[in-house]
């Protein structure tokens, strides 16, 4: 691996577990009235773009980045979205 997708996966842990504990959080407490619907629309649809890009390329700390990165994201948005409070 050489330094530039070494410098890739770190990123991608880095940004990724960024939502690691708002993930956490959201799920056990049932609690998205203080989060911004807009910010996790904008921040889904970037990571998806992100992915099918990743994909396009083949690289895989884009890849790997984007599919957790949708994946937390996207719950949250789903919760955020489908869950009466």
């Amino acid at each position: 691996m050489n330094f530039a997708s070494i410098i890739g996966v770190v990123a991608a842990i880095l940004t990724t577990s960024a939502f690691v504990p708002q993930a956490f959080r959201v799920i056990r407490l049932r609690q998205t009235a203080h989060l911004s619907l807009t910010m996790y629309i904008m921040m889904f649809t970037g990571q998806a773009c992100w992915l099918v890009y990743g994909l396009y390329l083949s690289d895989f700390p884009l890849i790997l980045a984007n599919v957790i990165g949708c994946s937390l994201s996207g719950t949250i948005l789903g919760l955020k979205i489908f869950m009466k409070e």
